[in-house]
């Protein structure tokens, strides 16, 4: 049986990657954002923090923060036609 080779991260080079003038430590402000349910927020990748970092093929996609779930949050989005829900780093998401 042939098997899949490579993992969430697989050919996202440059979309899982940070701009030469960005680079250097993250935020603490943005690490510990507190969010509210029913905010809209923007998935936008932290590259240098992979603790409940999504799959690529949701970047730059808007949603709704439904609840909490430990310390990550759990956010709504329309991925076509369907709803999906995906749990997610709070240094991901920037509000709208």
């Amino acid at each position: 049986m042939v098997m899949r080779i490579g993992g969430t991260r697989r050919k996202s080079r440059h979309k899982m990657s940070k701009n030469v003038r960005d680079k250097g430590k993250v935020k603490l402000s943005k690490y510990f954002q507190v969010l509210n349910e029913g905010d809209k927020v923007s998935l936008v990748a932290e590259p240098s923090i992979h603790k409940s970092l999504y799959h690529s093929r949701f970047h730059g996609k808007a949603g709704v923060v439904l609840g909490k779930r430990g310390n990550c949050y759990e956010v709504m989005i329309k991925d076509l036609n369907k709803s999906k829900m995906i749990v997610v780093h709070p240094v991901h998401l920037k509000r709208i």
